[in-house]
């Protein structure tokens, strides 16, 4: 068993209030890994723990052998939608995820378009971002996160906002994600959906991390 992901002690405050309280959890490689939870309850403090986001008050996060802070700023290939997927409303779909691929110059315009449409959305739409309803938004969201081709997937509510078709749609593009050994983390709260979807899930309470399946 190969793990991707390992969280030694992983703790984190903010003033007097203990929001993740020593989590040790290994996530393995070419999976998909559900975390449920209520909000506030540690989930989106653990996401942004593991993509560097957020430094640990102790504790350590180590991606595929790097630990986050130390060897690395950043885990080295990973998509990630975490809370709202902020856009500029005034750009289409397609010129938005244009200016973010231009930062790291790894993919084509061709690229771009196709991961828009693996989410069912049309790249050659003019439609502004500002006009688009919030399951769209999801939808780019995940383009965004995709169109990379990362090895690691951070996935906070991906299914925020999505009709049933949408949700389904989502469903099959993550287990064909999986097929090709991508590592993926996502919260959610339908628990039908993290059943079908994962294989591994884990629930956070209060700052505490336990497997549940």
């Amino acid at each position: 068993m190969e793990y991707l992901i390992r969280l030694d002690n992983l703790t984190k405050s903010f003033g007097d209030e203990i929001v993740l309280k020593g989590i040790n959890h290994n996530f393995e490689k070419g999976k998909i890994h559900g975390i449920m939870g209520f909000n506030g309850s540690g989930k989106t403090v653990m996401f942004k723990c593991i993509c560097g986001f957020l430094k640990p008050d102790s504790g350590s996060v180590t991606v595929d052998g790097k630990r986050i802070g130390k060897d690395i700023d950043f885990p080295e290939s990973i998509g990630v939608i975490i809370e709202s997927p902020g856009f500029l409303s005034g750009l289409s779909g397609f010129e938005n995820l244009k200016r973010l691929a231009a930062l790291k110059g790894l993919i084509t315009n061709a690229d771009i378009k196709a991961a828009i449409r693996r989410v069912g959305l049309d790249p050659m739409s003019k439609k502004k971002v500002g006009q688009y309803s919030l399951g769209m938004r999801e939808r780019l969201g995940i383009a965004q996160a995709i169109m990379e081709d990362p090895e690691l997937l951070i996935l906070d509510e991906p299914f925020n906002g999505l009709d049933k078709k949408g949700a389904e749609e989502v469903c099959g593009l993550l287990k064909e994600l999986k097929k090709r050994e991508k590592t993926i983390l996502m919260a959610a709260h339908n628990m039908q959906e993290m059943e079908w979807l994962c294989d591994s899930i884990c629930e956070m309470d209060a700052g505490m991390l336990t497997l549940v399946k």
